[in-house]
């Protein structure tokens, strides 16, 4: 008699072709409009964003296909591929907000002035390494777990989960860490405003920047810290919990969509308002004037 087969979407709760369709449509502008802003102003956070939409693409076209046909709903690869490539996505779009945080605080010039007990914190997170780091090791995490839950081995399946509750905790820690980083850059942005027209001060910005990511950047990175972070939360209330109704809401899509799928898209456009990402000569005219 023929192994009865595992049909491997409606384990992971994926059922609904409309809405992964909807989100890889969506995602297919974005990733044109920040492969051409990559190619004009090539930053390391545009053309990780730009890499971020071509990965969300793929996974979104995946996760449709699980849905629409039984055979591909029974494919373990399938599954791993999709968990696979949305957990490292995550990456880039937090990298990327955590890079433009640091970016835009090294354009007020008061990057490592943080006084009092925030000094030796602020020294640590400003550094790009260490967080880079943290990331990666979550991905990794994030990674081997999905691989091992989908194993017959019921002391692998624990395994795995223990292993992806630790990766969303870590995601969950360098977002939280990104909360207070917008902080400082909010403390020392108020404190080297020389011009009220502009938010940053005339020697780092040209004269007559009056875009709006240029004016405003401080309140669009506060609203993407803040969609990054209910993303996270949600994870880490369900994904991350040890209760097992808990963490079957991470996977209901009525929760999924809203809660996790829509708040790092709506961040992802965010980043596209004009003038928010500093160019590259902005970034080395600071430095250069650090340095005299």
């Amino acid at each position: 008699m023929a192994a009865e087969s595992i049909n491997y979407a409606q384990y992971a709760g994926i059922h609904s072709v409309a809405a992964a369709v909807i989100f890889l449509i969506a995602y297919v502008p974005l990733a044109i409009l920040y492969i051409i802003y990559s190619i004009r102003r090539p930053t390391y956070v545009l053309i990780v964003l730009a890499l971020f939409c071509i990965i969300r693409i793929t996974a979104f076209s995946i996760r449709a296909a699980m849905a629409a046909s039984t055979s591909a709903g029974e494919s373990e690869g399938l599954l791993v591929a999709e968990e696979i490539l949305y957990n490292a996505g995550f990456f880039g779009v937090l990298y990327s907000a955590y890079t433009l945080v640091l970016d835009r605080d090294q354009l007020t010039g008061r990057l490592g002035e943080t006084q009092g007990l925030l000094t030796l914190l602020a020294r640590i997170t400003s550094n790009r390494h260490v967080i880079r780091l943290t990331l990666s090791v979550a991905v990794a995490l994030g990674i081997t777990g999905a691989t091992k839950m989908v194993s017959s081995n019921s002391s692998d399946v624990s395994t795995g989960e223990s292993l992806r509750r630790a990766s969303v905790y870590i995601f969950l820690v360098v977002t939280a860490v990104l909360v207070l980083r917008t902080l400082i850059l909010a403390m020392h942005q108020g404190a080297s405003r020389p011009d009220n027209n502009m938010e940053l001060g005339a020697s780092q910005r040209p004269k007559g920047n009056t875009t709006f990511g240029a004016r405003h950047g401080i309140y669009v990175l506060a609203i993407i810290t803040l969609l990054l972070l209910i993303r996270e939360a949600f994870y880490a209330a369900t994904t991350g919990s040890t209760n097992a109704s808990q963490q079957a809401k991470g996977n209901n899509e009525a929760y999924f969509y809203p809660l996790g799928a829509l708040t790092e898209f709506l961040a992802v456009i965010l980043f596209a308002v004009p003038g928010l990402v500093p160019s590259r000569k902005e970034l080395e005219m600071q430095r250069y004037a650090a340095e005299k």
